[in-house]
């Protein structure tokens, strides 16, 4: 009997106790978060924002901020949508007065400013995020980078050029 439960155990670990372990490490996805960013597609957008709340990484409330800034584009009610604009407002910002120096945080204000309704009045810093981005590119994780190219193709401020 006692080998028998001694079997037990270590499948008791891997089942229960290692995933959640794994989910709560520093590991985060940065090439489906960008790609969700690019989707239009709520669908996209909520299973990142799922994704996101279920990981426990040091350092997601900018991204979380980001997509529910993005998600607020989508819903329907003027109300909710500048609800949920403003909180995500909050998440990024307060990350970024933190660390004001963080290149990718300002890429993901930048990609919401350039594309944030007059409305909203977000769109102050597009010109220093530019700067910044462009200065610390070389600095940045390659899967950032990747997505600054991608971006920069599209966008009104940043160019491929530029980097």
């Amino acid at each position: 009997m006692a080998k028998k439960t001694c079997a037990i155990i270590p499948v008791f670990v891997l089942l229960f106790i290692v995933p959640g372990w794994v989910r709560s490490q520093d590991f985060f996805d940065r090439r489906g978060f960008y790609k969700a960013m690019e989707s239009g597609d709520a669908k996209v957008i909520d299973k990142e924002l799922k994704l996101l709340g279920e990981t426990d990484f040091k350092g997601k409330q900018p991204f979380e901020g980001c997509m529910l800034m993005k998600k607020a584009g989508m819903i329907g009610p003027a109300a909710k949508k500048l609800s949920l604009f403003k909180t995500g407002r909050r998440e990024l910002e307060a990350v970024i007065f933190k660390d004001s120096m963080n290149a990718e945080y300002r890429f993901l204000r930048l990609m919401i400013q350039e594309h944030a309704p007059a409305i909203v009045g977000y769109r102050k810093d597009l010109h220093r995020d530019q700067v910044l981005i462009i200065k610390y590119y070389k600095t940045l994780q390659q899967e950032v980078r990747d997505a600054i190219i991608d971006y920069s193709k599209k966008s009104t401020i940043l160019k491929p050029a530029d980097f």
